[in-house]
């Protein structure tokens, strides 16, 4: 089974290694990742455009490279609420005939990184500002770096990669 993915970042590609390979245990996996324009800000700051960055990339990526079993499109992104910002990411998965989607569980960025991406500056290197790390978002991230390296990047992403194959293992369901 071939799988694309939106992207040559090690996170999003292993997370959706890890994810498929729980659920499809028995098997063959092949995974390839490729770049894929998300259609969006570089920093989607509302859960709708972060959502339709996923979307975006997993059709491009559909398209440039058909004959796959999977293509996945993960997109990580911000809202600022009245409670602080708001951390998360949309998983988008499309086969031939279906499509899955989940986003994962949210956190709340501490203030120093809310002031900086409200300045303009792209998630990934705010975290690596206040948190003096380099690159964070091809490692474990805000959300790593935020829960002393108990959750990493690639975990956080691999629960929302299980729940959006949720359509395709109970195909009479959807």
């Amino acid at each position: 089974m071939k799988i694309i993915v939106a992207s040559k970042n090690p996170v999003k590609i292993n997370s959706t290694q890890n994810g498929f390979s729980q659920v499809f245990p028995e098997v063959s996996l092949e995974f390839i990742g490729y770049s894929a324009p998300s259609g969006v800000s570089d920093q989607p700051m509302t859960n709708e455009e972060t959502l339709q960055g996923a979307k975006n990339r997993a059709k491009h990526i559909k398209n440039e490279y058909p004959g796959a079993s999977f293509w996945v499109g993960i997109e990580g992104g911000i809202e600022d609420t009245e409670d602080g910002m708001e951390a998360f990411a949309w998983v988008v998965i499309l086969s031939n005939d279906q499509t899955g989607h989940s986003r994962t569980s949210s956190f709340f960025l501490p203030p120093k990184v809310r002031e900086l991406v409200l300045k303009g500056v792209e998630l990934g290197h705010a975290n690596d500002q206040v948190f003096e790390e380099h690159n964070s978002k091809q490692k474990g991230g805000a959300v790593s770096s935020l829960t002393n390296g108990l959750l990493g990047r690639t975990e956080y992403y691999e629960q929302a990669v299980i729940l959006a194959l949720i359509p395709f293992v109970n195909k009479e369901l959807y």
